[in-house]
């Protein structure tokens, strides 16, 4: 029994042998007891990697790490440098509010994220109390013996027990691509590196081919890859998304710096304070510059999350969500999605066509599946198994025994086992038809062995006859050999076709609307599979899906890149093709300008997950394929799919109209401010007046991710387009700008406005029109009318054009230098916010409709 936790992570187990290392760990071959297990959990803990944790503080932290802060900042000490004390108590304060307000909300929008992380669960086999199930991998500790299969990720370093042809891709823990051979022979080394312990298996490496079992040695943060775990993360690419606001936030930084430089020196030239001239220039960035928008996009992209998670759609990477909306092509494997991923045992069936008890012996004989309290393991294996314990039939491989196993690969696409019985060894093959077929020389007709060769087009026409109806086909094949030490490969040859396994796997009955719905959606859908093309077109005739064009991995290999990226954009199938050949597909439709989604759940759909745009993977795939997924569904299930799409889209749609407000009205009320500076005897407005109302601007956005967004809208995908935000802003900015050279007018001279009163007045229409606009601007339909904003978005907004109005008749309003405005003003500002709403919602039809944009 394990007591302390120095005795597993200090030792040399490489130089023990199986039974040394089992007394070493306190384990055997019936694994831990469950009680056992839960005591050592309590000793080591979660097996998990040490990870950045959900902080308070952290996040607090970053609310500083934002350039804007920096030059408030420094704005508030020169203010209070030059005893300019209300400006700079008024600064500090826009720093506090605006902190604690981009604190709240990221606050509540990593909380989300991380609630939704934990739906995506990675499973282990382990062997406890001697039986065989799938345990959540957080709860391995030293001593579980757990078995492992092709594309598993190991979940813990373990110490490899047994091992069959076992191979591992270990480059994220040692850079090497190609794969390191495993053995559980002990090791003569005094000192070791991770290279050199073939006898060891390593959390987060791949099983690439083989099987074994491991005795885990240690979890979590006391495991190789939770030593050098940060050095190994591996950063995603940036999305088009990314890219996009990149771009857009480095162009307004690289203007505002310019024109607040600009603006210093004209005012500095006319007379203006040096320190109100420098404070002003500094007020009419910070106003240009969207500070908010990394929030507002991570407040957008947590409650998009989160409504993605009601139905059942787990996001892994929050970024990922405006390419998951804005994808156009789908690659997407048949099994799960077009059907319904229940693979059922058909029939056994000799070469005459008749059920054969043989053909279904050595198929469970030749059989990965692992048989405990359920059946785990490969779909049709497990197929096999559960239609033989069903109808009592499992008993037919009790005469055997079975010697060695040849694991399945993707490139021989079969398996092979020997087997012993009665002292006469039977060597048994079963995988797909073409490539068993291909290594048999004979063929077994009611017992009597005749060469293949005068009847080899008959079985393959067989086998196509079968496909044609729709079903999946493994071929069994055997010959009798010499009993020896071993088996390989070379030995899957002068094979006898026995027979063929037949399985159905019929289609979903809500597939082809799901199809259609995609299809509306502007999403087309292609099948990449590595069955046979005419099972797929089978399926595809069955949901009223039409079929284009079919390639093979055949046609592929034939094409050079030109002709991959025409067959790309025509083909609907793409068929018996290879993990290799899924990616080089996803990079052509890329190349031609695609936003592409690929969904996989195999063991070599990793490279396609992390190379296509948005990465879709389903809660039961396999280890490596969650992990390299950025989207994970909770069921598999096209119309799931859409369902997240038509999230993503609403997502990026109200991240737009953030950006679309801040370019349009926004920078026309801090270009007219800046231009009327030059003119006026005095500031336009105080530069904590302008802080005070972009922090109020800020405000009534926090519940944009909240918005409605119309419905064709989410009916086509969308990109983005900087070139359109540029002419959005040069259309609608000068509208503001009118209307603000208006007020400067009225207040000039109708009302002859001191400073103080000034200030007032423009402060309010700025602020009206600023933040009233959002209804106009968040749709291409008639305001309230034919588009509804959402409840919380209009109550906010009315809300703070409320607050901003009755400011100047506070005290807060006398702190800021603003004073109490005639009645009269009141009447003239209805009209004119008014016909400026009206005025820019007719410039939106004309922009939309008569430029074309």
């Amino acid at each position: 029994m394990l007591d302390q936790k120095a005795t597993v992570t200090h030792r040399d187990y490489w130089s023990m042998d199986r039974s040394e290392v089992y007394d070493a760990l306190g384990s055997g071959k019936d694994g831990l007891s469950e009680q056992e297990a839960q005591r050592r959990l309590d000793i080591y803990g979660y097996n998990e990697l040490p990870r950045e944790t959900f902080s308070g503080l952290r996040i607090l932290l970053r609310q500083f790490n934002n350039p804007i802060f920096v030059i408030l900042g420094g704005a508030a000490i020169v203010a209070g440098f030059f005893a300019e004390v209300n400006q700079s108590i008024a600064i500090a304060t826009m720093i506090g509010l605006s902190v604690t307000l981009g604190f709240f909300n990221e606050y509540r929008a990593e909380k989300t994220v991380q609630d939704l992380r934990q739906n995506v669960s990675v499973k282990a086999v382990v062997t406890r109390d001697g039986k065989v199930s799938d345990v959540d991998a957080r709860l391995i500790v030293p001593g579980d013996l757990v078995s492992l299969y092709v594309g598993d990720i190991v979940p813990a370093d373990m110490r490899v027990l047994e091992a069959k042809d076992l191979q591992l891709d270990e480059s994220t823990l040692t850079g090497e691509s190609f794969p390191v051979e495993k053995t559980p022979s002990p090791l003569a080394l005094e000192r070791a590196t991770p290279q050199q312990l073939t006898n060891y298996l390593f959390m987060g490496t791949v099983v690439a081919h083989g099987t074994g079992k491991g005795l885990v040695i240690r979890t979590g943060k006391d495991t190789e890859f939770g030593s050098i775990s940060k050095t190994l993360a591996r950063p995603h690419p940036e999305t088009e998304f990314q890219i996009g606001v990149r771009k857009y936030g480095n162009m307004l930084i690289t203007l505002t710096l310019l024109l607040a430089a600009g603006i210093f020196g004209l005012n500095a030239l006319v007379g203006h304070p040096i320190v109100d001239s420098f404070l002003f220039s500094l007020a009419i960035a910070i106003g240009l510059v969207p500070e908010l928008m990394p929030a507002i996009v991570t407040i957008t992209l947590s409650q998009g999350a989160k409504r993605m998670a009601a139905s059942r759609v787990v996001v892994k990477r929050l970024v990922s969500i405006e390419d998951f909306g804005n994808m156009d092509v789908l690659c997407t494997d048949k099994t799960g999605t077009m059907t319904e991923g229940n693979i059922a045992l058909n029939s056994y069936r000799s070469l005459d066509g008749s059920d054969d008890p043989k053909v279904l012996c050595y198929a469970l004989l030749c059989n990965s599946a692992v048989v405990g309290e359920k059946i785990v393991g490969n779909p049709m294996d497990s197929a096999v198994w559960k239609y033989a314990m069903d109808n009592g039939e499992e008993d037919r491989t009790k005469p055997y025994v079975v010697l060695d196993v040849i694991p399945f690969d993707y490139e021989r696409r079969m398996m092979s086992v020997a087997a012993e019985k009665n002292g006469d060894v039977v060597f048994i093959s079963k995988g797909a038809p073409e490539s068993v077929l291909a290594r048999c020389t004979h063929r077994e007709v009611k017992g009597k062995s005749e060469p293949i060769g005068p009847v080899l087009e008959s079985v393959k026409a067989r086998v196509s006859e079968y496909s044609k109806a729709g079903y999946r086909v493994l071929a069994i094949a055997y010959r009798t050999i010499g009993k020896k030490p071993s088996y390989s490969v070379d030995d899957e040859t002068d094979l006898t076709i026995l027979g063929f396994l037949t399985f159905t796997d019929p289609p979903k009955k809500d597939a082809r609307q799901a199809i259609d719905k995609l299809r509306d959606m502007g999403v087309s859908s292609k099948i990449l599979t590595g069955d046979n093309e005419l099972v797929s077109v089978k399926i595809c005739q069955d949901i009223h899906v039409p079929v284009k064009r079919v390639v093979t991995g055949a046609d592929l290999m034939k094409m050079n890149s030109n002709e991959i990226r025409v067959a790309v954009e025509e083909a609907t199938i793409f068929a018996r093709i290879t993990p290799e050949q899924k990616l080089e597909i996803i990079k052509a439709l890329k190349g031609n300008g695609h936003i592409v989604g690929f969904m996989g759940d195999g063991v070599n759909d990793a490279p396609a997950l992390y190379e296509a745009d948005v990465g879709i993977s389903v809660d039961s795939a396999v280890d490596v394929s969650k992990d390299a997924a950025d989207i994970v569904l909770l069921e598999k299930d096209l119309l799931v799919l859409s369902k997240g799409i038509e999230e993503g889209r609403r997502v990026f749609g109200n991240s737009i109209k953030y950006i679309l407000m801040g370019t349009s009205s926004n920078f026309g009320n801090m270009f007219s401010a800046a231009l009327a500076s030059v003119f006026l005897p005095f500031l336009p407005m105080l530069p904590m007046q302008i802080l005070f109302m972009n922090l109020l601007y800020d405000v009534a956005n926090f519940t944009l991710p909240t918005d409605n967004v119309d419905e064709e809208y989410i009916r086509r995908p969308t990109r983005w387009d900087i070139d359109f935000v540029r002419k959005y802003t040069l259309f609608f900015g000068p509208f503001s700008s009118l209307y603000d050279f208006l007020t400067y007018g009225i207040m000039l001279f109708i009302f002859a406005a001191p400073p103080a009163l000034f200030q007032s007045g423009w402060f309010v229409e700025s602020f009206w029109t600023e933040v009233l606009v959002i209804f106009v601007i968040r749709t291409r339909r008639i305001p309230f009318f034919t588009s509804r904003p959402g409840k919380w978005l209009t109550a906010l907004t009315i809300s703070c054009v409320a607050f901003g109005t009755i400011v100047p008749f506070t005290p807060l309003g006398s702190f800021l230098g603003f004073a109490p405005l005639p009645g009269e003003y009141w009447i003239l500002l209805v009209l004119m916010v008014t016909t400026y709403l009206l005025l820019v919602d007719a410039g939106k039809v004309f922009f939309y409709r008569v430029c074309k944009f």
